[in-house]
Formats: structure tokens, sequence, C-alpha cells
């Protein structure tokens, strides 16, 4: 069980988030001055060097975007240069990409970014280059959600790679590319020129996710426990019918795969930042501003709850909450994760991804007056993130090319590198852990300067700052 340290405060943390922006330099510097983009896209280490593997193309944005996160820490204008000219020469595919449910991950990490840097007056531009972005954000909005799976009463889904009856706890985050489209003014046209609503098709995706991935113990999931995640939710697509979960990179259906559960948290809490900004008038039907919030916020606060007592101490989780090694570690949650153990391996990238969650869930509630629960949950990140941002995760090896040491990508297909003599994956790291490890020091960064927390949805509407 995670044990919050009630002192900490983003302040507390600078120390660490320094250092975390000190040592992201020379891992961005190394890997860029070696990398040939022609062998496709960074996403694991392999002895400490960033390797490709062929799988689906969703962490060439998080390469890119890292060098966006390093300027908007730093002020380092090298990296801005680095991640604007690689966005413009390398990001294009990515947009018009119908394989795939990962546009939330590769383009709001790039052209998001971009865009967002000009909305806080940090990056100085010209009309074309906005409205470049702004195009692109729009186009991928509409691509990711023409990857569509109607169901019945309403609800429907992005589907995942595997095909039409597949929707993955993961996705939710994606849902950033349809609410930047949605605000830009952007909808999505097909046959006949029939207009499809992205903040519509969004919604059901959302109400469709927590409904059948995440589980609440009580009536359907009477049997199951409350704030489970599957990280699959399977259908016959012939007549929409809900059929059974699954899982990819979990070890079962019936058990969390952690950073699936990461994902919900952090994909529950940046939406309730974006539906707080819409009008209710935007709002109809059984999708009222009101119940959208609140089933993000009980699928947040539910998914948190079992993350708070289903992690070791420090809040490091092992990649999946039933791995069957686990059995034989002993009270493993009574003391802090251990990478190096012979059983389980840990994953330090959904720490990261939960980190951000707990942090941006606790701040909403404790903008609605809920100050003691938001509290909890905003201290719990901090914890997690003081942890993560040092020993024996914090990659301080200047030859090692990751950030954050101990990811693993897929336990299932055996995907992660195993050292000689070592009984599990350890001391690699993944592209995506780094880049959230790296938004989640970025949102300490502000939020210790008194700051505003970064949204990639202004609440004052898509005009920058003067």
């Amino acid at each position: 069980m995670l044990k919050i340290d009630s002192q900490l405060t983003a302040k507390r943390l600078q120390p660490k988030v320094q250092k975390v922006f000190r040592l992201s330099a020379g891992k961005i510097n190394r890997l860029e001055s070696r990398w040939s983009p022609a062998g496709g896209s960074p996403v694991f280490t392999v002895r400490g060097k960033y390797t490709t593997r062929g799988w689906t193309e969703w962490t060439q944005g998080f390469q890119y975007g890292s060098c966006l996160l390093q300027f908007d820490a730093t002020g380092d204008r090298t990296f801005l240069e680095r991640g604007r000219a690689a966005t413009m020469e390398r990001m294009a595919p990515h947009l018009s990409h119908f394989g795939v449910h990962d546009h939330g991950f590769n383009n709001i990490s790039t052209y998001g970014n971009l865009l967002r840097l000009i909305h806080e007056g940090r990056l100085e531009t010209n009309s074309a280059e906005r409205k470049f972005y702004e195009l692109a954000l729009k186009v991928s909005g509409a691509v990711q959600a023409a990857r569509w799976t109607d169901l019945p009463s309403g609800l429907g889904y992005v589907y995942s790679f595997n095909g039409p009856h597949s929707l993955f706890c993961d996705t939710i985050r994606s849902m950033r590319a349809l609410a930047v489209s949605h605000q830009l003014g952007h909808r999505l046209r097909g046959e006949g020129d029939t207009e499809v609503c992205l903040l519509k098709r969004m919604l059901q995706h959302l109400e469709t996710t927590i409904r059948y991935n995440v589980y609440f113990g009580e009536g359907r999931d009477a049997y199951d426990v409350r704030g489970r995640v599957a990280h699959e939710a399977i259908f016959n697509i012939k007549d929409g019918s809900y059929r059974c979960p699954g899982t990819q990179q979990g070890y079962s259906p019936f058990t969390s795969w952690t950073r699936g559960q990461a994902w919900i948290l952090l994909g529950c809490a940046e939406q309730l930042e974006f539906i707080k900004t819409r009008p209710p008038k935007e709002f109809s039907g059984g999708f009222a501003r009101a119940k959208v919030l609140y089933r993000l916020e009980q699928a947040a606060r539910a998914v948190a709850d079992f993350w708070l007592a289903n992690t070791p101490k420090d809040g490091i989780p092992y990649w999946d909450t039933g791995a069957p090694g686990l059995a034989r570690m002993g009270d493993y949650l009574a003391r802090a994760s251990d990478p190096f153990n012979s059983h389980e391996p840990v994953d330090s990238s959904a720490a990261a991804i939960a980190a951000q969650g707990l942090v941006r869930l606790g701040n909403h509630l404790r903008d609605k007056g809920q100050h003691q629960a938001g509290l909890v949950y905003h201290r719990a990140g901090l914890t997690v993130a003081s942890h993560l941002f040092d020993d024996p995760y914090l990659s301080r090896n200047e030859r090692h090319e990751g950030l954050i040491l101990h990811s693993v990508y897929h336990r299932p297909n055996a995907w992660d590198h195993q050292a000689k003599g070592s009984k599990v994956p350890n001391n690699e790291a993944s592209m995506w852990g780094d880049y959230h490890a790296r938004e989640l020091a970025l949102l300490l960064l502000r939020e210790a300067a008194g700051k505003p927390c970064y949204t990639f949805f202004p609440a004052a509407g898509i005009e920058p700052h003067s």
C-alpha cells in the first residue's frame, strides 16, 4: 500500500525535478546524436541503448515531444528548434494514420505541445505556422474518430489495432486528439457529407470505456473489485453486444495490467479538465455535462483508490497486480518495490503516468471544494514522483540513453531485455516512460512556481495569451 508523505509539496520536490531536467538534456542529446529516423521510432532500450520494435508506430511523438518539454522546462531553444523541425519534417504520416488508436500520443505530444506553447506566449511564431499546427490537430482528431465501432444505446468506441471488436483502456488518452480537434471547431465528415460531432464521439468512447473496462464492485461488477481495470473489452460487432474482458500486455483479463490502470487514471483526470472548458449547451441527451463530469470523477477515484491500496509503499507498481510470481514475494505491498527481485518486473512507466493522474485528480477535487480528498490524491502523486525521481529509478549513467529505469513493454511477448544473470527484465527504459516522467516533472515545476497547470485545453478558448 502506498505510504503517502503528508509533508511533501511541489516546492520540496524541486531539487529532484531540477535533477530530472539536467539529466534529461544529456539523454535527449545522446539519442539524437546517433538515431536515424530511417530505422523506425525508438521504443525501449536494450543494454542502455534505444532500439525499435515494429508493432505500431506510437512512440515517435514521445521522442520529439520530449524535446519540446525540455525547452518548456529550461528555456533552452536548442530543444525547441529540434522538436519543431522534427515535427514538421517527420510527423505528417501520423496525422493520416488510420491504422492505430494512438493519435493522442503521437500528435498531441508534438503538434499539440507546439500549439500549447503558442497559447501560453512561450513560442513566437507567424500566423501561417500556427494555422499549420491547428490544421494538423484538426485532421488528427477526425482521422482518429473515423476508426469507429457503433454500439447499441448510443455508445461506441475508437477501436484498437486488434480490430473493430476491440476496445483498449489506453485509448482513453487518445481522446485528447478528438478534444483538441473539437475545440478548434472541426468536424468529421462521412458518406453523403454526414457530419459527425467529435465531442459526441469522444463522450461515447469515454462512457463505453468506463462502463466496460473499469470495474466498480457493484451491479454488473458485483463479483469484482472496485477500481480494477481490464486492458481490453471485446464486443460482437454483428449485434454490438459485450462479450468479455481481454488483455494484450497484462497477465489476465481478471487482473490489472498496471500501465492500463495508469492510462485510465490520467485519461479521466485530463478529460475532467477538458469537459470543464466546454459550455453546458454543447452537451445533450445521455451526455449532459454534469453527468459526464460525474462519471469521469467516479472512474478516476475508483482507479486511484485501487492504485493506492494495491501498489507497494513507494507507489512504483509491478507490471500486473495478478502476476503469478508476486505470490512468492511475501508481503510485497508493505515495502518498496524491488526491480532486482527474482520473480516479477516492476513498471516505472506506469508510475510516471499514474502520478500525473493523481496530481491532476487532486487538483480537480480541490478546485471544486473537496479539499481533503483532493489533498490525499495530490500528495499521493507527489509521493510517487519523489521515489520515481530518485534511486534506483532515475538514470544517472551518462552512457544510458534512458531517463527512467525499470520500465517494461510487453511481458507476455517477452520483448523486454533480460540481462544475463537476472531473473526478470530490469534496468531498461521506454520512450513513453521517459516522456511521461518529463510531463510529470514539468507539471511539478510549474506548480512550485505558482504557475497554472499546463493543459492542451485552454479554458479561455483557443486564442493565445497576449
